[in-house]
């Protein structure tokens, strides 16, 4: 796989919420930490992704928000 985004992230794909057009899927990273995505139903399918299977979250931005109270 290549890809131009720097931030690959390994991970275990630890559920997947299928809806009517798109699928909302979670990639534990370890330490306690999970990303979620939303993607189409097709790519799940495409990529063959399934619970215990690893995939990458691959975070490509120009800009990062930060919030405080």
């Amino acid at each position: 796989m290549k890809i131009s985004a720097r931030n690959k992230l390994a991970g275990t794909v630890v559920g997947i919420e299928k809806g009517s057009v798109n699928s909302t899927v979670q990639i534990d990273l370890g330490g306690a930490v999970i990303v979620t995505a939303m993607i189409t139903n097709a790519s799940v399918e495409e990529m063959g992704l399934e619970i215990g299977k690893t995939a990458y979250a691959i975070v490509k931005a120009l800009d990062v928000m930060v919030g405080a109270d």
